[in-house]
Parts: C-alpha cells; sequence; structure tokens
C-alpha cells in the first residue's frame, strides 16, 4: 500500500507490540543511564547498551507504518518518560519509612534530577523525530530502495543529535570537558555501532511486517510537523 492515510488500515497486529517495545526500550534506558560504565576504549552511561534497540524500532515504525503513526509512538514514549520521572520525584519527596535506611541511596540512583529529566527529554524528543523524519523523507527520495542507506543515515544523524544533546545538558560543567567529549564519542561509536550490526536483522524485521500486516506507507503529502496533535495547521 502506497498512500498517505494512516487509517487505510485500521488494524495491524504486531504495531502495538513494537510501540510497547519502544517504550519500554526508552525508560530502561533512562533508568540505566545512571551508572557511567568504561568498557575497553569506551567510556559511557549504562543506558547506552540499550537505548540504540529504540532507533532500530523507531526506523521500522517509519519505514512500515509511515511517520504518522511513528510520531505517535514517539509522543506515547514522551510521555511515558516524563510520567516516570514524576513519579520518581513525588517517591523522593515522600517522607520514608522510620526504619527504611535507603532513602539515600535511592536519590541517588532513581532521584529527580532536573538536568537529567531535561537532558533526556530533549534530547530523546530532537533525536527520535530527526530520524524519522529522515527516513519518511529518504525512503521517497530512493523510491522505497536502498534500506539500509536510510536506517544507517538517519540514525547516525538522530543519534547524532540525541547525543550531544543529552551530554551538553545533563553534564557540560558537572564533569570535566575532556570526559565529557569522550562520552559523546563513545556514545556515538557506540550506538552507530549497533545500528550497523543489526542491519541484517532490521531487513528481515521490515520483510516481515509488511508482509504480514500488508502494508508499505510511503509519505506523501503528509504534515511532518511533531506538534501535530497538538495544533491546527
Amino acid at each position: 500500500m502506497q498512500g498517505t492515510s494512516v487509517n487505510a488500515n485500521p488494524y495491524f497486529r504486531y504495531f502495538d507490540v513494537i510501540m510497547a517495545l519502544f517504550v519500554a526500550v526508552l525508560l530502561i534506558s533512562n533508568l540505566a543511564s545512571t551508572k557511567i560504565l568504561s568498557l575497553w576504549l569506551f567510556t559511557f552511561d549504562g543506558g547506552t547498551i540499550l537505548f540504540p534497540l529504540s532507533y532500530i524500532f523507531g526506523d521500522i515504525l517509519t519505514e512500515v507504518y509511515g511517520y504518522q503513526r511513528s510520531r505517535k509512538v514517539i509522543w506515547t514514549g514522551f510521555g511515558a518518560a516524563l510520567l516516570m520521572s514524576l513519579v520518581l520525584w513525588v517517591v523522593q519527596e515522600l517522607p520514608p519509612a522510620a526504619d527504611w535506611p535507603n532513602q539515600q541511596a535511592f536519590e541517588s540512583l532513581l532521584g529527580f534530577v532536573p538536568r537529567i529529566v531535561l537532558a533526556s527529554l530533549v534530547a530523546y524528543f530532537a533525536g527520535a523525530f530527526s530520524n524519522a523524519y529522515l527516513m519518511s523523507k529518504l525512503k521517497l527520495r530512493t523510491q522505497g530502495k536502498y534500506l539500509w542507506v536510510r536506517t544507517i543515515g538517519s540514525t547516525l544523524i538522530g543519534e547524532g543529535i540525541d547525543t550531544v544533546i543529552f551530554c551538553l545538558i545533563a553534564f557540560y560543567g558537572i564533569l570535566p570537558n575532556g570526559i565529557l567529549v569522550s562520552i559523546i564519542i563513545s556514545n556515538y561509536i557506540f550506538k552507530s555501532g549497533v545500528e550497523i550490526m543489526f542491519t541484517p536483522l532490521t531487513y528481515r524485521l521490515v520483510g516481515f511486517l509488511k508482509k504480514q500486516e500488508k502494508v508499505d506507507v510511503y509519505d506523501r503529502g503528509i504534515s511532518y510537523n511533531p506538534f501535530r496533535y497538538f495544533v491546527k495547521e
């Protein structure tokens, strides 16, 4: 199916599953980011181990179901991340039980840190929408060919935007500049490497979904406004 309408097929068997996996990866990555790891030549936050999968799911969603459905998933993930941050903040501020000795540990690992929360939300928003936009536009430009060019190219841009924004907002002025640059470079190389390594699996999943769902959306004549749900055009 080549077209612009996201309602041409109102039911997809696997769409909700991919959306749930996308949101789960996003939330788990945010929690894991509280630890900074050193592995071989790389220094990165713990969320980097899993977070690249969110871009792979994002590529699959845009390639198969189109930008408009991908936009829905991105906003769902954004809302879930915001809700998680607010709940952790409320729990942090509520008084602990008199015989519970782990308040300081909770605040150290899961406590509400405004800069980290802001960095995560802004970086995710900018990176995810950049990735979806480029995937959609490149699909039109290449007429559906060269999937590997679209997945890798869009991820290189999206991951780059995400990594730089997150690290600068979260850690600039807190970490030494040398460590900050090392984290940015390590994150970017690792995330991009995962995308490239998973390209064969991405091909298989895209092919499977297009066949099973009987859909292959080309985003002709749509609005790319990320705030489409919230403003009238």
